[in-house]
């Protein structure tokens, strides 16, 4: 693995930023699931449940990064990751359902299926990150993006989130960012990517902002008509 290869590092640095982006939402799970247990037994929950979530994330990482070695699965991929970005700014949330737990065991159990329920969208959007990179150089890439960015999910969700919060820009940018990556993989994939290459070989960077920006002003669109239907739903109770 060549460390001087500028791809190497602007797929790791994709890789961390995708994963921190999207796991806002596990990090909140994780406090909902531990919020009702004392600090030391919080403490005990958080580390346990996220060290198994973070196991099985990367066995299911790594088994998606050779999936899309076959054909059509990264075009199906690509759909995903679109809708990730929409979806992402949509802001359609999905932790109110979550309930506190009253024993560290139980803490853990519901961080464990809720982050496996909740990380497929991390698990495609970090392989197809990974597969931007050389061959060899994917799987140490997958384990140190991963590697990197557990800890500042378990340690800094809630800055993160505040982050976000203050500076929406943040979710717009991986909003994008999703949308790059996503015609990226959809291109790749070895059912079109003899044909791409040769009829579209110019066109491939303008394609990938293009997807990048139809993300941001959809997904911008829809959280318009969401804040509509919510103030015309206010003024009519």
């Amino acid at each position: 693995m060549n460390l001087a290869d500028p791809i190497i590092w602007i797929a790791l640095m994709e890789i961390i930023w995708v994963n921190i982006l999207l796991s806002g939402d596990n990090a909140v799970v994780i406090a909902l699931a531990a919020r009702s247990l004392p600090p030391k037994q919080q403490r005990a929950a958080i580390l346990g449940g996220s060290g198994a979530a973070i196991v099985l994330r990367v066995v299911l990482t790594l088994f998606a990064v050779q999936m899309l070695q076959y054909p059509f699965l990264k075009l199906i991929g690509a759909v995903l990751l679109l809708w990730m970005g929409v979806q992402l700014l949509a802001g359609n949330e999905g932790d109110g359902d979550i309930t506190a737990s009253s024993s560290p065991g139980a803490a853990i159990r519901t961080i464990l299926v809720a982050d496996l329920v909740m990380s497929l969208d991390n698990v495609i959007a970090v392989a197809a990150a990974a597969d931007s990179a050389p061959l060899e150089a994917r799987i140490p890439l997958l384990i140190a993006g991963l590697g990197l960015s557990i800890p500042l999910i378990i340690f800094g969700s809630t800055m993160l989130l505040r982050l976000m919060e203050r500076f929406p820009i943040i979710i717009t940018v991986g909003a994008a960012l999703l949308g790059f990556v996503a015609a990226e993989m959809g291109m790749t994939d070895p059912s079109v990517s003899d044909w791409v290459h040769l009829h579209l070989h110019n066109l491939e960077i303008p394609i990938r902002l293009f997807c990048a920006a139809a993300v941001v002003v959809v997904g911008q669109q829809l959280a318009k008509r969401q804040e509509a239907g919510q103030r015309a739903d206010e003024q009519t109770v």
